[in-house]
């Protein structure tokens, strides 16, 4: 979501040229302008010229530069500039994102909140704020957290800026697909379509195109994706988009891997690493290294394999991302399944991947906001992990770690109380509009609309649960899986169970 150009084109033909290359989608012509506009302007038009080139530096793909633009621009500004300062913290938060710097993208993002706090504050810098929020919410894979930002941005956006409606559209979709609802992701990334083909924004096209294609992909509908991908590479290709185009390849290698067509598969993979690497991209070409070790393995190359799993769980551990390190952990396991038979020693290691990441999945249902979400967590992701980890303890001998999974599965779900006696909390931002919503943006409230109304049946509330408790096995009283659950918490960085303790 932009947060720079045009705002001061009106003041300066460079800029108001720039601005029209970009919206033509010339990306590269447009950087080529703003630059030419940070020789030749002064002021605030100069600033406002460094902080476009930052903007558009970031959506071509060298992330690291923009960032370094984006704080040279703020070095050099008013804090109490009210659009350009804010803007520029927000822009900065959207590229340490795609460094894979959660943490320094959220503290830009607070100081871009604070700055905005004020009465009358524009209100399209704090859909920007939602937008970016939810943006790190989903980086950070806690999606409760992204449903609830991601409706209060389609609220602010039918408030203060329906233009960019599709941003929050296409949020809501990313979260509601991750927890299991595809159908209605994809009605929400229809939506966001439409949005942006009505505000005639091609680089919003293309991305929903992208995601729409990514949703197709990972649900086997591989017919209905490749159009989407097709097109939306043309774009990103064409305009130089060097981070988006690596997404493309690597869902074009993921589409091939699965026709069984693995050389070319290897081959997307490396090109979509390099754009990835070029863009410093970090956290996807972690992602992209656990396809081509799956390939690696699937080849016999177990060396390669390893090395590739290692480095992208040295990438998510290094930013925190515990989830994803679970998740690596289960596929590992699952990965080194064929040979545990063969090698010494392997078996009880798969047995310590397996049973922390299934723990630690296990634990993420309790944080969902409603029954079907929980299910479908449960059915997708905790079944298959929890069904290797009673495989390998099996497999392994250990009659007590198998007893104790039982335990676990038995415990049962607990109603949080608590939170069923008080008051859901208040909206993130509780503002008025200052301004009614443009006149240009008419063409966007079908979209508007039916995307209001969905994410109001999504939000329908569930019954709210705990996490669970730790059983006390009789007939010695020892905590079930207490080691086990001690090293998910250590390993993941997630709580897993309460401290609460009841009897099997």
């Amino acid at each position: 979501m932009s947060t720079g150009i045009d705002e001061s084109a009106g003041g300066s033909p460079l800029l108001r040229a720039g601005a029209e290359a970009v919206a033509r989608g010339e990306l590269l012509e447009g950087l080529r302008i703003f630059e030419r506009a940070v020789e030749v302007e002064h002021g605030d038009l100069r600033l406002c010229a460094l902080v476009d080139v930052a903007v558009m530096t970031d959506r071509l793909g060298d992330h690291a530069g923009a960032a370094a633009r984006f704080r040279e621009a703020l070095t050099q500004m008013r804090k109490d500039a009210p659009r350009m300062y804010p803007g520029a913290l927000i822009g900065l938060s959207q590229a340490l994102q795609n460094l894979g710097d959660l943490d320094g993208a959220q503290a830009a993002l607070e100081q871009a909140r604070e700055v905005l706090g004020y009465e009358g504050a524009p209100g399209d810098l704090r859909l920007a704020c939602l937008v970016s929020a939810t943006a790190i919410a989903l980086h950070r894979q806690q999606w409760w957290r992204a449903l609830e930002l991601a409706g209060e941005s389609l609220d602010a956006a039918r408030r203060f800026g329906p233009e960019q409606a599709g941003h929050p559209l296409m949020n809501l979709a990313a979260a509601h697909f991750e927890t299991g609802r595809w159908e209605l992701a994809q009605d929400f990334a229809g939506q966001a379509l439409a949005a942006f083909e009505a505000v005639a924004d091609p680089g919003g096209v293309a991305e929903t195109q992208q995601n729409l294609a990514l949703m197709h992909t990972r649900t086997g509908a591989f017919d209905e994706a490749e159009p989407l991908l097709a097109a939306s590479q043309e774009y990103f290709e064409a305009a130089g988009m060097a981070h988006r185009a690596g997404i493309g390849l690597k869902v074009m290698g993921f589409i091939a891997e699965r026709r069984g067509r693995t050389g070319v598969a290897d081959e997307q993979y490396r090109a979509a690493l390099h754009r990835f690497e070029e863009s410093q991209a970090v956290v996807d070409a972690a992602d992209v290294r656990l396809r081509l070790a799956t390939n690696a393995f699937a080849a016999g190359r177990y060396e390669d394999g390893e090395s590739e799993l290692a480095a992208a769980r040295g990438t998510y551990a290094a930013r925190g991302l515990g989830l994803h390190c679970a998740q690596l952990d289960y596929w590992h396991a699952g990965l080194l399944e064929p040979l545990v038979a063969h090698v010494p020693g392997l078996l009880a290691r798969a047995v310590d991947l397996a049973v922390p990441a299934a723990l630690a999945l296990d634990a993420i249902r309790y944080e969902l906001p409603d029954g079907t979400q929980r299910d479908s967590w449960n059915r997708r992701i905790v079944n298959p992990a929890l069904r290797l980890a009673f495989r390998y303890a099996y497999l392994a001998g250990d009659a007590r770690l198998v007893a104790d999974l039982i335990e676990n599965q038995c415990a049962g779900t607990i109603l949080d109380i608590d939170r069923l006696a008080v008051d859901p909390p208040a909206p993130l931002d509780l503002f008025e509009p200052f301004d009614p919503p443009s006149d240009s943006a008419a063409a966007v409230q079908d979209a508007l609309q039916l995307g209001t109304a969905l994410a109001a049946v999504a939000a329908g509330a569930g019954l709210p649960v705990t996490p669970p408790p730790r059983i006390a096995v009789r007939p010695d009283g020892h905590i079930a899986l207490s080691a086990w659950l001690d090293a998910a918490e250590q390993r993941y960085g997630r709580r897993v169970r309460t401290d609460r303790v009841i009897p099997a």
